[in-house]
């Protein structure tokens, strides 16, 4: 994988408006962390912080997607995060599974054959059906390990917006069960890539890095 590959497809991206989800949002995200850790994050679509900085799992969902990270020695700057859907979706509804199929196969297919990571966790309900099956169930299938079209290992877990809709025993589960699934991926990526270190001495602060993309959208969109 060549970076300059990587980086005129994400101009591509940023210039699309294929569909009708562009029309509500400021434009598409693209991703986050480095194209070169074994590891993928699937999530499912951006909401308003994301849409304003550009990237996915920024927010809230994403500050707790660094905790949860964080429990297994995972930092967000050597993993690679992306979406299912570029766009926000209008009043950050769930995207459908047409929605789903329409923008991955314009723009993930593209992106996991350029980095090839050695494994994927696919977070939440959207990118599970994506990846796997429009079938499949998040409640069902979270756990279970299967094999992508891209002949990549992967593992599904609660995206973290659930989590944060959750109180009581049912949250105190669910977090067992998304750190167990992120074990998982990371023991299974450190025998596909032994040696790779997963762990910042200083964990990003994502938000920082990417305040001026936020200020030059957020521009772009009062232009508008």
């Amino acid at each position: 994988m060549t970076y300059a590959a990587l980086e005129q497809l994400e101009q591509a991206l940023l210039a699309c408006a294929a569909c009708h989800l562009r029309q509500d949002a400021i434009g598409p995200t693209s991703y986050n962390g480095t194209p070169q850790s074994p590891l993928a994050i699937v999530g499912e679509g951006p909401g308003g912080v994301e849409d304003e900085y550009g990237v996915p799992l920024v927010g809230p969902s994403g500050q707790l997607l660094d905790k949860a990270l964080t429990s297994v020695g995972v930092t967000r700057d050597l993993v690679y995060t992306t979406n299912i859907i570029k766009c926000r979706p209008k009043n950050n509804r769930t995207p459908t599974i047409e929605e789903g199929q329409f923008c991955a196969l314009a723009w993930l297919d593209q992106e996991l054959t350029l980095v090839q990571p050695k494994v994927i966790v696919a977070l939440g309900s959207v990118a599970l059906k994506y990846l796997l099956s429009p079938t499949a169930r998040i409640t069902k299938d979270r756990g279970q390990w299967f094999t992508t079209k891209y002949g990549i290992p992967a593992i599904a877990t609660y995206h973290p917006a659930y989590l944060l809709r959750l109180i009581g025993k049912d949250l105190v589960k669910a977090k067992w069960e998304v750190y167990y699934d992120l074990k998982a991926a990371v023991e299974k990526c450190s025998e596909l890539a032994p040696g790779y270190a997963f762990k910042s001495s200083e964990p990003p602060d994502l938000l920082a890095q990417y305040s001026e993309r936020r200020e030059q959208r957020i521009g772009s969109k009062q232009v508008k």
